[in-house]
């Protein structure tokens, strides 16, 4: 083959020439991405290389990295959202001359507002979730091209600038949730573009009306401001957003009534306005004929339900609970045919239900407690069924989750579709005229049916065993008559039983299959018969048993003595013979009453003695041997100990003169005697004393191990009810096993004063380690916190506690909250193994993932997550809030209040953040020459994450005990 050959010889010089100037915007834009690549690795080395951003090399084009738009072969956007990046964006970013778009969200950038003013072609900016701190620019608006601005969730404060109001190309804009804590500035009125706006969640603003100028904005069609700290009036002018679809007000302190023209806006699509402070009448003129969702709940709206809403035919949800309306429900609410949701319990309506409510709409929750609605229920109440042509039936119902009739007038007999609706799990009907029998069959995952209080008759069916999904039975007063049917006895997941007031009769069955996890029977108030079951006694989680005011007879069988139980009343029946020795103290004292024939050996409860030789259970003989002799030595002893207690513990005396009101409530299987606990009460065995009562250390004279007493003065004395639903509810948590939670064996308590006794932790609170030497009003009797609490122990600290935490979170079918979490009810064992205690607020979430309502603030100041001064509703995270501080105390070793600063702990942690110290200058003096660093910084970054503002940025606890568990591996 001819070798070919080629010569520029041979090429004229026109064609040369020609070509030289077509290849010229080439290597300009060659040179160009070459420039912007630089740049861009530049950047990458001030970020610190992170590994998110391997893509970045020398050897591409920065066009084909993932994380680069190129427009006409130039950089034009950069998105870095969960990068992982840690370090300021460098100012060198706006050398990329025709940046657009800049996202940086989600990562954990530290620092003031990114050096970026000078992006002069910038339109998006994206800084949402960061630990950007300081003010906003007051040159912000040096970024004229801006249009989309997103800061959402950072630690932005100060005020918000005036100069944002200059910013007139902007259409969204987004200051959620940052510590801004001036006012909201007017001059948001003159962006007139402007089409989404949400300055959401900033609690720490200066309490200020609405801004009558955002009535301004023409083109605004979403405002959201829920907890914002406003006051005031909502403004008129709001009437005039036109253009609106979504406002939520939610969450605020606003007053007066809601705008007349404000149900009159054509576009609006979702109206919030609920835990406001509202008053007056619902405007009446409805013309927002698009509205989807209203929540006017938790406010003081008087008057009735406008007939208006019936108009709404794209209304799915209707929330007006918790108000003062009156008035009947209209009729045409029922016509509504995409209606899923209506809440309107606690008002004072009255009349009856629309006849056709349910017919002609998918209705899922229905829930109208706690007003004074009367007549029959509707029978098309349950939704939707068959087919669009057929009439409806009643066996057809297939929407219904909830139904909420509870403390009405309602009468006449349940629709049979109300029991067998598929999706069904909350039958609520307490409190009315009810009538008719007991369903034999129910929908599969109904959970919990509460018919009390009301006139429902005949027996219990036997095929209530499909009955098999029910946790929560409540039947009281009511007319049920018959035997119980073994079959009642199957139902594996029941809890709460409550069949008292009714006319059973019969005996009970002397077999229980699955009862496993009963809590709560009560099944006083009948005409029981026969001997009590010996099976009880075998149900392991039993907290509550009451058969009082039946026919029991025969002896109480010995079997109920291995129970553990807070709440016990067997009293008005016809028993005899001996109360097991177990329930012979004080704290029974009126659960055997009315019992003639029922007798004791032991003298402390109100009941004949028992004569000279009382027929015993061989497993229990030995114990009553070693009771008679202790009586009969305790005669001759009796002078003595007198005499020696009246001059040793004349202060003892003095104070509980009234012992004999004591009661004991055990929880767990220990055995310890309250006399030698109350008579422990002495200054001798003081060892701490705080604001809610005492700390004794107290040996156990039956079995000689050291136990822990706290005893918590109440304000006021609680009225018998009272007392059982505290014991009751403290019963509930004694029931908590895990190695990283102090045991709870039990309360003994009175009218005046409660005490809770629980294994005795050597090494005491970690709160004593860390600040015991601070805490100069505080008695300590041991020596040990003269040593340090070295860094390995402190992070062996977090993670025990985190365990428990996360075992009470996760591991319950309702989550525990224990609300008041801190170092000082974090106890060590001699191994320093840590184990949380103290669980008088703590409180059961009624469903996983519905936070539970709580009447006040509770926990201990420098603790307490901030969303209690905005809402009542809480979740796991006020704990996990809680735990960061405990964090924070573990790497700083300080107090989480500090009165010569002035601020609490977290407040200064995370000025430490924002003004950049390093890990040593917060570090615990007395071990920063021992600990990790690494591991410290750990500790304080997770401290920080875990008391961010908004319970949704911190972790769950199972997230924070991986992070620990990580830095301890890491550390080995």
């Amino acid at each position: 083959m001819p070798k070919l050959t080629f010569s520029f010889a041979k090429i004229p010089l026109s064609a040369l020439f020609l070509l030289l100037v077509l290849s010229l915007p080439f290597q300009v834009i060659s040179q160009n991405l070459d420039d912007e690549r630089s740049i861009l690795l530049d950047v990458k080395q001030q970020l610190g290389n992170p590994p998110s951003l391997q893509s970045w090399n020398s050897s591409s084009s920065p066009c084909d990295w993932p994380e680069i738009t190129c427009t006409d072969n130039t950089v034009t956007a950069i998105s870095l959202h969960d990068k992982t990046i840690s370090e300021k964006i460098p100012a060198t970013i706006c050398d990329l001359k025709n940046l657009i778009v800049l996202d940086l969200s989600n990562n954990d950038i530290p620092g003031e507002f990114p050096d970026i003013l000078n992006c002069s072609k910038l339109e998006y900016l994206l800084l949402l979730q960061n630990y950007f701190v300081g003010p906003i620019p007051a040159d912000i608006d040096r970024l004229s091209r801006l249009r989309y601005l997103d800061l959402t969730a950072n630690l932005f404060s100060g005020d918000i600038p005036a100069a944002i109001g200059r910013l007139r190309e902007l259409f969204y804009l987004f200051l959620v949730e940052n510590d801004f804590n001036g006012t909201w500035p007017t001059e948001i009125g003159n962006l007139a573009n402007l089409e989404q706006l949400a300055m959401a969640y900033n609690h720490k603003f200066m309490p200020s009306a609405l801004p009558k100028e955002l009535g301004a904005l023409k083109k605004l069609k979403y405002l959201w401001m829920t907890g914002a700290n406003l006051i005031g009036e909502i403004p008129e002018s709001f009437n005039n957003l036109s253009s609106l679809e979504h406002l939520d007000l939610s969450l605020n302190k606003l007053e007066g009534t809601i705008p007349g023209g404000m149900l009159r806006l054509k576009n609006l699509t979702n109206l919030y306005l609920f835990n406001n402070r509202l008053s007056g009448r619902i405007p009446l003129s409805i013309e927002a004929l698009n509205l989807k969702e209203i929540d006017l709940s938790n406010n003081y709206l008087t008057g009735p339900i406008p007939a208006g809403f019936g108009k709404l035919q794209n209304l799915t949800g209707l929330n007006l609970f918790w108000n003062q309306l009156s008035g009947e429900i209209p009729a045409n609410l029922s016509l509504i045919p995409t209606l899923e949701t209506f809440k309107v319990f606690s008002n004072q309506l009255s009349g009856v239900l629309p006849p056709a409510f349910g017919l002609h709409s998918e209705l899922k929750r229905f829930e109208v407690s706690e007003n004074k609605l009367s007549g029959e229920l509707p029978q098309h109440l349950c939704g939707r069924g068959g087919f669009a042509w057929m009439p409806k039936s009643l066996g057809n119902c297939t929407s219904l989750l909830t139904i909420q009739l509870s403390n009405n007038r309602f009468s006449g007999e349940i629709p049979s579709g109300v029991w067998t609706s598929p999706d069904m799990v909350w039958v609520m009907l307490a409190g009315n005229s009810f009538s008719g029998t007991l369903p034999s069959k129910l929908a599969r995952n109904l959970s919990r049916v509460e018919i009390s209080n009301n006139k429902f008759s005949g027996p219990i069916p036997a095929e209530i065993s499909s009955w098999m999904n029910i946790g929560v039975l409540n039947a009281s007063n009511n007319m049920l008559s018959g035997k119980i049917p073994v079959e009642l006895t199957s139902l594996w997941n029941i809890s709460l039983l409550l069949l008292d007031g009714n006319q059973f009769s019969g005996e009970l069955p002397s077999e229980i299959i699955s009862w496993k996890s009963l809590n709560y029977l009560n099944f006083s108030r009948n005409k029981f018969s026969g001997p009590i079951p010996k099976a009880l006694g075998s149900l392991p989680n039993l907290n509550y048993l009451d058969l009082s005011e039946n026919q029991f007879s025969g002896q109480i069988p010995s079997e109920l003595g291995h129970l553990k139980l807070p709440i016990l009343d067997l009293s008005s029946n016809q028993l005899s013979g001996m109360v097991p020795i177990e329930f012979q103290n004080e704290a029974y004292q009126d659960s055997f009453l009315n019992n003639p024939k029922l007798c004791v050996y032991v003298p402390t409860l109100n009941l004949p003695r028992c004569g000279a030789k009382p027929v015993y259970s061989n497993e229990l003989s030995i114990k009553y041997l070693v009771m008679i002799l202790i009586f009969a030595l305790s005669g001759f002893l009796a002078v003595v100990f007198f005499t020696l207690f009246m001059v040793r513990d004349y202060h003892r005396k003095n104070h509980y003169r009234d012992h004999t009101t004591w009661k004991l409530t055990p929880f767990q299987n220990q055995d310890f005697d309250e006399h030698n606990i109350l008579s422990g009460l002495t200054e001798n065995n003081l060892i701490g004393r705080g604001g809610s009562g005492e700390l004794y250390r107290i040996a156990n004279n039956r079995s000689g191990e050291l136990l822990a007493v706290k005893r918590i003065c109440n304000k006021r004395r609680l009225d018998h009810k009272l007392q059982k639903q505290f014991i009751a509810e403290v019963g509930i948590l004694g029931v908590i096993r895990h190695s990283n939670i102090v045991k709870l064996l039990g309360c003994i308590s009175n009218e005046s004063s409660s005490l809770f006794v629980y294994e005795y932790m050597e090494k005491q609170s970690l709160d004593r380690w860390l600040h015991g030497k601070k805490q100069r009003t505080s008695s300590m009797t041991s020596s040990v916190h003269n040593c340090v609490l070295d860094w390995p122990a402190r992070l062996q600290i977090a993670i025990g506690a985190a365990e428990g935490l996360r075992h009470m979170h996760e591991y319950y079918s309702a989550p525990i909250i224990h609300r008041d979490v801190k170092s000082s009810n974090i106890l060590l064992d001699a191994e320093f193994n840590a184990k949380i205690a103290d669980f008088g607020l703590a409180k059961m979430l009624v469903k996983q993932g519905e936070p539970n309502s709580m009447s006040g603030i509770a926990g201990s100041y420098g603790y307490i997550a901030p969303e209690f001064g905005y809402t009542r509703k809480v979740n796991e995270k006020i704990d996990v809030y809680s735990f960061g501080v405990v964090l924070l105390e573990l790497v700083t070793g300080r107090e989480p209040n500090s009165v010569n600063e002035h601020k609490c702990l977290v407040e200064w942690a995370w000025d430490q953040f924002r003004e950049e110290k390093t890990i040593e200058e917060v570090v615990d003096e007395e071990i920063k020459e021992q600990c990790d660093r690494a591991q410290v910084t750990t500790l304080f970054n997770l401290g920080l994450r875990c008391t961010q503002t908004s319970p949704s940025d911190r972790p769950t606890m199972k997230k924070v005990l991986e992070i620990l568990q990580r830095c301890s591996q890491q550390g080995h």
